[in-house]
């Protein structure tokens, strides 16, 4: 079966920084419903699109074309006293941006009574290398579809 709109792709990847230092690789396969639901990134889709199982690739993305420049409006100093006990470095926490809209920061630096919060990925601003390995190919469920995401192995449960 041909990667192409409402299937679900199930993908073994690696990813690496410019120079091609391991970054992480997947545990278990990751499977995403392919067709332009913001399942993964719109340069892996485009480069499977039409491909089958046993298809391999490495794509070089640049920042823009993987999760973006950083955005240094996205980096926060929060008093301490406004987080729950235990706030760990490497820890996230559920926030808001300045337009109201929820969004997800981690926790860079604890130092003294301030929190340094990063609301970007942390992979902004990096150009990746993705090795990608097709391990299945098959079409979706009606409700993957009304979903906009796999469920089921290697994918959303509810």
């Amino acid at each position: 079966m041909k990667i192409t709109k409402d299937t679900v792709v199930t993908i073994k990847y690696k990813v690496a920084d410019a120079q091609g230092k391991l970054i992480e690789a997947s545990p278990e396969p990751m499977a995403y419903l392919h067709g332009g639901y913001e399942n993964t990134l719109p340069k892996i889709e485009e480069a499977l699109e039409g491909k089958e199982k046993g298809f391999q690739t490495t794509l070089d993305l640049a920042p823009e074309d993987a999760f973006g420049q950083r955005d240094e409006s996205l980096v926060r100093t929060i008093p301490k006293s406004e987080f729950p006990p235990g706030v760990k470095v490497g820890g996230q926490l559920q926030g808001r941006l300045d337009d109201g809209r929820e969004h997800l920061f981690t926790v860079m630096k604890i130092k003294g009574p301030v929190v340094m919060l990063d609301g970007n990925h942390p992979w902004a601003g990096k150009a990746l290398k993705f090795s990608l390995t097709v391990t299945d190919v098959r079409a979706a469920q009606p409700v993957e579809i009304e979903h906009r995401h796999v469920h089921g192995a290697h994918g959303h449960h509810h």
